[in-house]
């Protein structure tokens, strides 16, 4: 009797262990498998990526004076007044041209008697009247004549002071009437178009302005190591002013197929980063290499190909090999990716 009750309790104990590893594989697929995990991955695609630096800076015009006089006089006419556009050549500033007329008609009637004298010189020597030096002095007295005729013509034409290039009268330091000297600052002038310019003029909020590098000095300034950079960018609404505060946005590097994942697909690791790829339904950890940052993407310079899933949600599940059942989801397209 005593046997038959320990042969029963063994029975009992032995099938409460079945039940208990049978409990136990609940949790299992067909065939001891665990179910697929679910995630969602977007796709990896190509886009156009600009790396750049940022830097500061100021508007500049390519070409900016301060005009003076050659001619000493009065102020006669001021024909353009501050703020106007002219062309080049325009007349800015007239001085008073009297007495400089009165000089060149005196200079006329000059050159004009040494011409007459010269001619009779000739026909006296050809009658052999008259020496060979007769004629060189009546030459050289002509030549001179005629120079100094050119000059008083010359500075006749300086009483008026006009623009050496197009572009916006600045400011105006003389009015009618003031005698000014070859010192004595008249007007200002600069360019409006081309400029030179950094690309995000912080009065202008909101704006962009793109130009073209066409200088970058081979020399580092010290103390503050800098370098300095000039770009040629059209002004066609007169928007940019000299003296404008500018933030710099220095392309440095265009690349047409750069390869973009979304942001929450990286996941950073001891210095590293790395995305989970579904290749075939099944996970796989890839390290990669990042570039260009933007709010939502990031560039991958190697680990990913365009066209591949990454995985943007689920990945704290996952593991090398775990079989997944991915939902594809979109992304807002990215039409340029810089380096903000």
């Amino acid at each position: 009797m005593r046997f038959s009750r320990w042969l029963t309790l063994g029975l009992v104990a032995l099938a409460a262990c079945k039940n208990g590893e049978a409990k136990s594989g609940g949790g299992m697929g067909a065939g001891g498998e665990m179910p697929p995990s679910v995630v969602e991955v977007a796709v990896a695609r190509t886009d156009t990526v600009i790396d750049a630096i940022e830097a500061t800076g100021q508007v500049e015009a390519i070409q900016a004076i301060e005009l003076r006089p050659d001619i000493e006089g009065r102020v006669l006419e001021i024909p353009a007044s501050e703020g106007t556009e002219v062309a080049a050549g325009a007349a800015l500033v007239r001085i008073d041209d009297q007495e400089l007329k009165a000089q060149v008609a005196k200079a006329e009637a000059d050159r004009d008697l040494a011409r007459q004298a010269l001619a009779r010189t000739r026909e006296l020597l050809a009658q052999k009247a008259s020496s060979t030096s007769d004629l060189e002095k009546a030459e050289a007295t002509a030549r001179g004549s005629q120079a100094e005729l050119d000059l008083l013509t010359l500075r006749l034409g300086r009483t008026t002071v006009r623009a050496p290039f197009a572009g916006v009268v600045g400011q105006r330091y003389i009015s009618l009437g003031d005698y000014v000297t070859t010192s004595t600052r008249l007007v200002s002038l600069q360019t409006v178009n081309p400029q030179r310019v950094a690309f995000r003029v912080a009065s202008l909020t909101g704006q962009e302005f793109e130009g073209v590098v066409d200088f970058v000095d081979p020399v580092v300034q010290l103390p503050g190591r800098t370098i300095l950079i000039k770009a040629v960018v059209p002004n066609p609404r007169r928007q940019l002013s000299a003296g404008m505060f500018a933030e710099a946005r220095l392309a440095t590097d265009v690349r047409p197929r750069a390869v973009i994942v979304p942001e929450d697909a990286l996941l950073p690791l001891q210095g590293a980063f790395f995305v989970w790829v579904s290749k075939d339904n099944k996970a796989t950890r890839r390290q990669v290499g990042i570039g260009v940052r933007t709010p939502g993407f990031v560039e991958v310079k190697s680990g990913v190909e365009a066209g591949e899933q990454v995985v943007v949600g689920g990945q704290e599940r996952l593991f090398e090999g775990a079989v997944l059942a991915p939902t594809v989801v979109e992304r807002a397209p990215v039409t340029k990716v810089e380096n903000e």
